[in-house]
């Protein structure tokens, strides 16, 4: 993976004093630096030790076990910083499931991705039923960055259909909302799957909001 020329690293982000001095108390390390190493660990698929060894290369000695820290810290705060700044999605979803494990227990993924593969949004469940279908689907229509569905493409779950039809009489979806079960049509968020589970013992649900878009600029918004 191409790094970034450490001058960037400390390219100068302009923050409110007090918010600066909220976020990042007593921190050791420049807050751009910190932010960077959390983004690195929830975006690829690396471990602790591996950003540490980065940071190293570079003359910053930072212990792995101050990253997770960090991570479980800052995570979520940049989590909802990136959602304003995805950009929006087509009305054509592709709805799937799949089972993972996370901190070492087994648990059902939900996902939704749009025609050209953007993700939408996610959830994790106990249990793959019709509360949980419908939950999900409650879910993606609250993300600031989707639109009603023209389409939905899922495959042969039954739990699925029930769920659009309770949907549309609650006035949740459009009223030309198609259903489509067929399975073929979902192979782009089965493969996207794939990567998800590559990224092996991270926090999972950080590291899916730091993935929906690579393009996020939080880290140069942190004001």
């Amino acid at each position: 993976m191409a790094l970034p020329c450490p001058s960037k690293i400390h390219t100068h982000i302009h923050q409110r004093p007090q918010l600066s001095n909220y976020f990042f108390q007593w921190k050791h390390v420049q807050p751009e630096i910190i932010l960077l190493m959390v983004r690195w660990y929830c975006r690829y698929a690396l471990s602790y030790r591996d950003v540490e060894e980065m940071m190293a290369e570079w003359g910053l000695s930072v212990d792995h076990s101050t990253i997770h820290r960090w991570v479980l810290q800052y995570g979520p705060e940049l989590d909802q910083r990136c959602r304003p700044h995805l950009r929006p999605t087509t009305d054509s979803w592709r709805v799937d499931e799949t089972y993972i494990r996370v901190k070492g227990a087994w648990t059902y993924l939900y996902r939704a991705v749009d025609f050209s593969g953007q993700t939408l949004e996610s959830m994790l469940s106990a249990k793959r039923d019709t509360k949980a279908a419908k939950r999900f689907f409650k879910k993606v229509m609250k993300a600031q960055h989707t639109q009603p569905p023209r389409v939905i493409n899922v495959d042969k779950y039954a739990a699925y259909p029930p769920v659009v039809d309770e949907l549309n009489q609650e006035e949740g979806l459009r009223e030309d909302t198609e259903l489509r079960p067929t399975k073929y049509l979902n192979n782009r968020v089965e493969q996207d799957h794939h990567w998800i589970k590559r990224l092996g013992n991270q926090d999972w649900a950080l590291a899916h909001s730091i993935r929906l878009d690579g393009r996020c600029k939080a880290t140069k918004r942190w004001r």
